[in-house]
């Protein structure tokens, strides 16, 4: 998949997403980088550990997150995106589910779309813009309830829903990654599940795969640990979702986790 100016093996390789929160409020980083010198030099070492795509948000998406206006987003995430391509050359993904941020986003350099909403909070707009502009899109599994019937046969017949609205729309099944959502109107249990079934999911729904579990409750609730000690536990995330073909994960801490991914597939790959 072209992603910016790079092209990815998704078949055949792992890569790794950093997360750049230009936030307040993140569950995680909040108010860390949320001006453009500290996002600068953020973004400098996660290039420096390892990240092949930088992820870039401006609303969290933490539980009980306070929703944002089109307009602040934009004002947050715009200059740094400008910024971030000006001064790297790294592919830029923006982590947004509004299409007015998405065509600003885009317009300052974005190269890819990371939608939590899987195309499924308007009306079709993000979808026909993604289409539109033949952008790369990252769609997520999300609802507004936890009450499944068959947790993993319910999650993979919404995804099919947001697939479908996506290949309706137009968006060349190329450029679509699919993300299980971890965190996302789940419940512990059903999140520990979509990370053992991840080669399952893959399998069922035939696209790319990306992991997203960076320091979040299921690995804070497995290991009863505070969020800026969950890193071992998310590595363990990582190496499992490698092993289950997985073609992204989107992490905060870059150099750990793509020394992880790196011996998990020469692990699997062997000698060539």
């Amino acid at each position: 998949m072209l992603i910016g100016n790079r092209n990815f093996d998704l078949e055949n390789n792992c890569y790794v997403m950093g997360i750049l929160n230009v936030t307040p409020d993140s569950f995680s980083d909040g108010g860390r980088f949320n001006n453009i010198d500290s996002a600068l030099k953020q973004t400098e070492k996660m290039l420096s550990d390892g990240a092949d795509i930088i992820d870039i948000g401006g609303e969290s998406t933490r539980p009980d997150y306070v929703q944002i206006s089109d307009g602040e987003e934009i004002e947050r995430i715009a200059p740094v995106i400008e910024a971030v391509k000006q001064r790297f050359d790294i592919p830029v993904s923006l982590d947004t589910y509004k299409y007015t941020v998405a065509e600003a986003g885009i317009k300052a350099g974005a190269d890819m779309i990371n939608d939590v909403w899987g195309l499924k909070y308007d009306n079709g707009e993000m979808s026909r813009f993604i289409a539109e502009n033949n952008i790369p899109c990252c769609l997520m599994h999300n609802r507004t309830d936890k009450n499944y019937t068959d947790f993993f046969n319910d999650m993979i017949s919404d995804m099919a829903e947001t697939v479908d609205i996506a290949l309706k729309a137009g968006i060349d099944r190329d450029k679509i990654i699919l993300d299980v959502g971890i965190g996302f109107a789940k419940s512990y249990g059903n999140n520990l599940e979509a990370i053992r079934r991840l080669d399952e999911f893959k399998n069922r729904l035939g696209f790319p795969v990306l992991l997203g579990t960076s320091r979040k409750s299921v690995i804070g609730l497995t290991l009863d640990l505070p969020v800026n000690e969950r890193l071992e536990g998310t590595i363990a995330t990582t190496v499992a979702g490698v092993m289950k073909g997985v073609s992204i994960v989107r992490v905060h801490d870059i150099k750990a986790n793509a020394r992880a991914i790196q011996m998990t597939l020469a692990i699997m790959k062997g000698l060539e």
